[in-house]
């Protein structure tokens, strides 16, 4: 699963490198490295765009936790964190997301944690930070939603509320002992057609969900501060030794 993530690119170098075609350089969030379900993070997304003839490569701040359009409240977010690879197809909370409303979360990696024996026979939780082998930031598949708040005027700012969620897969090998499930990252060669809101097949769209080969992502211990949403900085993602110590 993805629980949280830290995500510290410059909003100009996501713009290079996913060949980004509009962001708005007053839509601005400042780095973070332990972002939690609904905080705003930057997502690559394609629309139309007013008087373009073809969709627009969008980076966009979006709200983690999707909130389906029917929904009648918007605090399904904190629930509907992620999709399942395998079901985000026929799920009536994610299934038009999935047809026409993809995205790409770019993260520098993501925090997870392995139950292991603790003091006395209690098990405790040891954090992990995800990345990718190679250093290159992590393009996890994502779906996005808009949802209206019709408690207040269409009109009124906070009218609309455009949230994401990301696509989770089976761990593989490396990551398995940690955690069951992890987040869905694409390679390059998939972003186009994964961003593509023309296309429509849900078996061609699902054969872009391919987990990635073994020894693609890296899994260093870091420090338990990052259990805190109170924490927050580049110190999170460090590798982190635990110190035994023997009482007497």
């Amino acid at each position: 699963m993805c629980g949280r993530f830290a995500a510290s690119s410059r909003p100009e170098d996501l713009v290079d490198l996913f060949g980004v075609e509009f962001w708005d350089p007053g839509e601005t969030l400042d780095p973070n490295w332990n972002v939690a379900p609904t905080n705003s993070a930057f997502v690559v997304l394609e629309r139309l765009a007013k008087h373009e003839p073809r969709a627009v490569r969008q980076l966009r701040a979006l709200r983690w936790g999707l909130v389906p359009q029917w929904s009648g409240s918007a605090e399904t977010a904190v629930k509907m964190i992620n999709a399942r690879a395998d079901t985000v197809h026929e799920k009536p909370a994610y299934r038009q997301a999935f047809a026409s409303r993809r995205c790409i979360l770019p993260v520098d990696g993501y925090y997870e944690w392995q139950t292991v024996p603790g003091a006395r026979g209690k098990a405790r939780k040891r954090p992990f930070f995800v990345s990718r082998a190679d250093g290159a930031p992590l393009a996890l598949a994502g779906l996005y939603e808009f949802w209206r708040d019709r408690t207040v005027p269409a009109d009124h700012p906070r009218a609309w509320l455009v949230t994401f969620a990301v696509v989770t897969t089976e761990a593989e090998e490396l990551l398995a002992p940690i955690h069951e499930r992890m987040p869905l990252f694409l390679d390059a060669g998939s972003w186009d057609a994964w961003l593509d809101p023309g296309a429509d097949d849900p078996e061609e769209l699902r054969g872009l969900l391919i987990p990635p080969p073994p020894g693609a992502l890296l899994a260093t211990p870091v420090s338990p501060a990052v259990g805190s949403i109170r924490n927050n900085g580049p110190e999170l993602v460090e590798p982190y030794t635990e110190v035994e110590t023997t009482l007497f």
